[in-house]
C-alpha cells in the first residue's frame, strides 16, 4: 500500500471510529470530546496562520466555529434559562471572534477565544462521576416520559 492510500485508510478508520465512539456515548463525553475539538482546531488554525496556510487556516477555523455554532444551538433553555442564555452570548461572542481572526489573520483573537472558553472546559472536565450517573439517571427517567425530547438532544 502507498503512503498516501495507508494515509486515507487511517484517517477513514479514525473518523469510522470517533463515529462510532459518539454514537453509544453519553452527553458528558460527547461535550467533552466537543470542547477537545474546539482546543486542537483553535491550535492548527494558530499555526496556519503563522505558517501563512490560508486553506488549513479556513477548514480548522470552519471546523472550530461549527463545533461551536453546535453547542451554542443545543443549549437547553428549559432547564435553566439564564446559564443557557449566558453560554449562548459567550458562545456567540467566540464565533465572532473567530471570525474577525479569520479575516485579520490575528492569532490573539484566537487567544482571546481560548482564554474564555477554557474555565468552561475545565469545569466540564472536572465534573464528577456521581454528577454525571445522577444526569444519566434524570436523562433516562425524562426519556421514559417523553422519548421525542431523548431522539433531539433535548433531556
Amino acid at each position: 500500500m502507498l503512503p498516501s492510500e495507508l494515509e486515507k485508510s487511517l484517517k477513514a478508520y479514525q473518523k469510522n471510529s470517533l463515529k462510532q465512539e459518539l454514537s453509544v456515548s453519553e452527553p458528558y463525553n460527547i461535550t467533552k470530546l466537543l470542547f477537545q475539538g474546539i482546543f486542537d482546531k483553535l491550535a492548527q488554525a494558530k499555526g496556519a496562520i503563522e505558517r501563512k496556510d490560508l486553506a488549513l487556516k479556513s477548514q480548522t477555523m470552519g471546523t472550530a466555529m461549527a463545533i461551536l455554532e453546535h453547542l451554542r444551538n443545543t443549549l437547553d433553555f428549559s432547564y435553566n434559562k439564564e446559564l443557557a442564555q449566558n453560554l449562548f452570548d459567550l458562545y456567540t461572542f467566540c464565533i465572532d471572534k473567530l471570525t474577525d481572526a479569520t479575516f485579520d489573520l490575528d492569532t490573539s483573537k484566537i487567544d482571546d477565544v481560548l482564554r474564555v472558553l477554557k474555565p468552561i472546559k475545565d469545569a466540564w472536565d472536572k465534573i464528577p462521576l456521581s454528577a454525571r450517573k445522577e444526569a444519566e439517571a434524570q436523562r433516562s427517567q425524562a426519556a421514559r416520559y417523553n422519548p421525542e425530547a431523548l431522539a433531539t438532544g433535548h433531556v
